[in-house]
């Protein structure tokens, strides 16, 4: 019988850029080639145990604060290579650079965010509310990750040999945020294909706020995500790459880029909630296709209509084939039949094919209730976010 994840791992995950299986590999390394790697790996795959079963801990529901300031509120805390969270405060909004590369990389990242989905959704922050853009810096030792933890942004400094400090890379910073977006919006299930689209989601718009940062074309983008973060000496130009999945890092030390380009390819596997860092290559390179096919910058037309099904129609047990529907769906409402054209024949070249609307496909399963709160602050729930303003599709 297939073991699949528990309701907490589904609803209630640490999203973490490094995918697991990089560190599966690490793990396996014979000491006497590379000395402590393994051991390394090991502790990283203990740790984030430990940080999901915190996240357990608090039921789910955490409530995250915002601020009656307008614009992004920042705040960067340094851990001191401790593993207290949040940290001391180390530089607030307004401030000036502190002189520490990483306090004011990731500083300029939560900015750099905030500006993309502030200029190009209308939103105001990750909740749409005004959320407070909380970060920690320097966190435990030699730590080779970064995550979103549903409250706050936390980033390792590497330990030069395999990565390097996590803060050096705008998209990782906008991947992660944007876990935070789909957690108020369609919050979708982190297991299996809703979970890779989870996943997918968080590449798309982590490219967009680099690409919007450096006003750069779709045909000029590197759609590299993560790229930079591999110490010197490791054969790899990212974690993934969109354009080319599956070419991202091929190095003995971290193994092979695994993830698949079309649904020919696609990973069955009981490993990291049904492959959700591998399959997410197949959605991405269909964003790709798209985003290169309407032409221009990507944030225009495609980033607007993955942003609209994102925000409005997608279910959180959506799966690729209701998915590719919405987005096709959302083209189309936006961009009229020439853009639902460009988006459909970008999901039929990764081998899904949309020959219906959202509306006419079958339920993929029966969601609970949604119990109607009063309006106030936002919180998470681990049972996802379901939108007020959510339509059935």
């Amino acid at each position: 019988m297939r073991r699949t994840a528990t309701h907490e791992q589904v609803h209630a995950p640490i999203h973490t850029i490094v995918p697991p299986h990089i560190f599966k590999h690490l793990a396996g390394l014979p000491d006497e080639h590379w000395p402590g790697l393994a051991d390394r790996a090991l502790e990283s795959m203990a740790l984030a145990a430990e940080m999901r079963a915190e996240r357990c801990a608090m039921a789910g529901v955490t409530a995250l604060r915002e601020t009656s300031a307008v614009g992004a509120q920042r705040t960067v805390f340094d851990a001191k290579h401790g593993f207290t969270l949040p940290g001391n405060v180390v530089r607030r909004e307004g401030e000036a650079s502190t002189g520490d590369e990483t306090v004011d990389e990731a500083y300029d990242a939560l900015g750099a965010t905030y500006t993309y989905f502030s200029k190009v959704h209308k939103r105001d922050s990750i909740d749409g509310r005004g959320l407070r853009l909380d970060a920690t810096v320097h966190y435990r030792r030699s730590f080779n990750n970064a995550f979103w933890n549903g409250r706050q942004m936390v980033f390792g400094d590497g330990d030069g040999e395999i990565f390097g400090r996590f803060t050096r890379s705008l998209d990782i910073i906008g991947h992660e945020l944007t876990h935070g977006v789909t957690q108020y919006e369609a919050g979708l299930d982190y297991q299996d294909q809703s979970g890779a689209l989870n996943e997918h989601m968080s590449d798309v718009f982590g490219s967009l706020v680099k690409q919007y940062s450096l006003k750069q074309t779709a045909k000029k983008a590197d759609w590299l995500i993560g790229e930079g973060l591999w110490a010197p000496g490791i054969k790899g130009k990212a974690l993934r790459s969109m354009k080319a999945p599956g070419t991202a890092y091929d190095d003995p030390r971290i193994g092979s880029d695994p993830q698949p380009a079309h649904m020919d390819d696609y990973v069955s596997t009981d490993d990291d909630n049904g492959g959700v860092h591998i399959n997410s290559g197949i959605p991405n390179h269909a964003f790709y296709l798209a985003a290169v096919a309407f032409g221009g910058r990507a944030w225009v037309k495609a980033g607007a209509v993955w942003y609209h099904a994102l925000t409005q129609t997608l279910r959180r047990d959506a799966d690729f084939a209701r998915a590719a529907a919405a987005i096709v769906d959302a083209a189309g409402a936006k961009f009229g039949k020439a853009g639902a054209v460009i988006v459909r024949e970008a999901w039929k070249k990764v081998g899904i094919e949309v020959r219906t609307s959202t509306s006419r496909l079958p339920r993929a399963k029966k969601s609970p209730k949604r119990r109607v709160r009063p309006r106030g602050p936002r919180r998470a729930n681990p049972l996802g976010a379901e939108r007020g303003h959510r339509r059935a599709s």
